[in-house]
């Protein structure tokens, strides 16, 4: 299968040799998001509620350039800068996600592109059509 290279302007564009997102088949891969507002380029301002709503924003724009849907999202990782931050983040996180939410990883790392706080990639599945062969 051919790989689709995703691009949008609901994102910021690649602040390296990287694709915001890239399909395979039924499968997204986004690639991680952080708080860049896609117009201007710059980390928005107001802490790390702001930058998980953008980061949210960012990440919802990229899965749906590539036709999949909050509910097509089967993992995503979160990278917080500080773990204290957690509480706020997960409840910002299930605004998007919070029926039948997929698998996720959420680590604390020593540093973040640009300063930020919040980064968070995602895989989706998009299902297009009934599994077919023997189910035994």
């Amino acid at each position: 299968m051919p790989k689709e290279i995703i691009r949008t302007d609901q994102a910021p564009a690649a602040i390296g040799p990287y694709s915001q997102g890239i399909k395979v088949g039924s499968f997204v891969f986004a690639s991680g998001q952080i708080a860049l507002d896609p117009a201007s380029g710059k980390l928005v301002e107001g802490g790390t509620e702001a930058e998980t709503r953008q980061v949210m924003k960012n990440l919802l724009g990229v899965l749906a350039a590539s036709g999949a849907r909050p509910k097509d999202v089967v993992k995503t990782t979160i990278f917080l800068l500080d773990l204290a931050d957690f509480g706020l983040v997960n409840s910002i996180y299930g605004e998007t996600f919070n029926a039948d939410p997929p698998a996720r990883s959420t680590v604390q790392v020593a540093g973040l592109p640009r300063g930020a706080r919040v980064e968070i990639e995602a895989t989706a599945f998009i299902f297009i059509g009934p599994v077919t062969g023997d189910k035994s």
